[in-house]
């Protein structure tokens, strides 16, 4: 998928950078795959916001994605590939041979027309969904679950992908997006290639009214707040509040968060990248 280079006939599409579609081949969901999403405006049941910066934004259906990509051994046909504004990546429609429908993330290179299966005994060909101990050493994976059975949690973002370096003692060795190292067990599934468009990440909205399109308000600077609203607040014109913070007082931009006996760190081989 490639992007537009708009004509600067408004302010608004003068640096505006968007995506061509072309790869999307339906503009109209299945209707049995999606709910209607009920905006929240950042409250919760109690009506506290919770969440600043959010409200408002265009209507949106949700599309159930299948995750998990359990049927295995039913073989199914790519459908179309489908828009789906509750995130970056393309989705695919999947017609099963037992007559069921779903949605699954697409990889990049999809076809409509293209058959996809999932199973251990499957080739690792790009759209197929393996076990981790199934698929050759070096391939591109993603849609990769942390716990089998649960679904996948890993690189599932426009244009990202894990590579899997090795396996041993029942864990496979993964390449993050991150630069992490980490260990996985080797039963959990994955889905081969890399999500579909990457070009994402080069996008420009072009102007501040298509972000309150996405529900997006604007964020207002910690350094223009009054003292009682943020530690970085307050101060003579434009003197800072010394070291960057959170709105609680905690160090941010360089301070550790993680837990230090966090129970998943025997699982990482190296730390991200700085």
């Amino acid at each position: 998928m490639a992007l537009k280079k708009l004509r600067p006939i408004t302010p608004g599409t003068r640096h505006r950078l968007a995506p061509s579609f072309d790869d999307v081949t339906s503009s109209t969901p299945e209707k049995s795959l999606v709910t209607t999403i009920k905006k929240s405006g950042g409250r919760n049941s109690k009506g506290r916001m919770t969440m600043r910066y959010i409200g408002g934004g265009h209507k949106q259906k949700l599309r159930e994605i299948d995750f998990k990509r359990n049927k295995f051994g039913v073989p199914a046909v790519v459908k179309s590939i489908e828009y789906d504004p509750a995130r970056t990546a393309r989705i695919a429609l999947l017609f099963y041979a037992d007559g069921e429908k779903a949605y699954i993330l697409s990889p990049a290179g999809m076809k409509v027309g293209q058959t996809v299966m999932s199973g251990p005994d499957v080739a690792p060909e790009v759209g197929n969904a393996l076990p981790l101990s199934k698929i050759p050493l070096g391939t591109i994976i993603h849609n990769v679950e942390m716990k089998p059975g649960k679904g996948g949690a890993i690189a599932r973002s426009a244009g990202s992908f894990v590579q899997l370096l090795a396996r041993e003692n029942g864990y496979a060795a993964l390449k993050m997006p991150s630069g992490e190292m980490r260990n996985v067990l080797d039963t959990c599934i994955a889905t081969v290639g890399a999500a579909s468009n990457a070009d994402h990440m080069n996008e420009s909205v072009g102007k501040a009214g298509r972000n309150r399109w996405r529900g997006i308000r604007p964020r207002t600077r910690a350094v223009a707040m009054n003292p009682v609203d943020h530690p970085m607040g307050g101060g003579e014109g434009r003197a800072s509040g010394g070291h960057p913070r959170s709105r609680n007082g905690l160090y941010t931009k360089g301070k550790k968060t993680r837990h230090p006996k966090k129970y998943s760190d025997r699982l990482i081989i190296a730390k991200r990248k700085k």
